[in-house]
């Protein structure tokens, strides 16, 4: 299950980041969305665990921890949708 984790503090690392969430289970995968320019953290980033049944303890047990100073909101990312390049007839 993919994982949205938002309002992070510019200062936290993707390693600061899974060590959390491997409180709660096994993590697959951890990404920080950065600014193509700056390189800066967005504050927010993705985290992906494998078991459904630990993404939620996650959810649960983790939206609202202070990380870094910074209050963190864990919820379940919403599927990106397509868009089309051409307009539909």
């Amino acid at each position: 299950m993919r994982l949205l984790v938002t309002k992070l503090a510019r200062s936290t690392t993707e390693a600061d980041l899974q060590e959390l969430f491997e409180s709660c289970g096994r993590v697959q995968s951890c990404t920080i969305v950065a600014d193509t320019e700056t390189g800066r953290s967005k504050g927010f980033g993705f985290v992906e665990m494998p078991k459904v049944g630990e993404a939620k303890v996650a959810v649960r047990n983790l939206n609202g921890v202070e990380l870094d100073g910074a209050r963190i909101r864990v919820k379940k990312a919403q599927a990106k949708q397509q868009v089309s390049d051409s307009p539909s007839l």
